[in-house]
């Protein structure tokens, strides 16, 4: 028996933003306020299974993202990484950086330097209302 494919049913607790394509969910990470994963809705394992166009689309929510956790949270670097190791869906983490997270400069998923600091939980409806607006203004499907 197989395991069922966690990206291929989203938590909707979790969903910032969906279309048929692709879907943005906060990461829940407590250490790691702003988290996000960009998920390519159609269970898909790597990025050259896309046609170029939807690659463009993937890529376009990916730094979409990026550009407004910036916006609204200035971190130190944003971490984007496609593993698919553990759950082989595509998809991206889009991580806010700040130096002085238990991990910093490493990787999040390395061993962790320090306790982490202290950041302002950021809710996913909070999420929802800073990506939404720009989301909803890439192209259609």
């Amino acid at each position: 028996m197989t395991t069922p494919c966690p990206l291929c049913e989203l938590d909707e607790s979790s969903l910032i933003w969906q279309n048929d394509k692709l879907a943005v969910i906060d990461a829940n990470e407590t250490d790691y306020p702003g988290f996000c994963r960009v998920i390519w809705r159609q269970h898909q394992t790597e990025m050259t299974q896309l046609e170029p166009d939807q690659r463009q689309r993937l890529m376009a929510a990916v730094f979409t993202v990026e550009q407004q956790l910036i916006e609204q949270l200035h971190p130190d670097k944003v971490n984007l990484a496609s593993l698919g190791n553990q759950v082989a869906h595509l998809h991206w983490h889009v991580i806010p950086r700040f130096k002085d997270d238990r991990h910093f400069p490493d990787a999040v998923w390395a061993t962790a330097k320090r306790q982490p600091a202290s950041r302002q939980p950021i809710s996913t409806e909070q999420l929802t209302d800073w990506l939404q607006p720009t989301l909803d203004q890439l192209p259609p499907n």
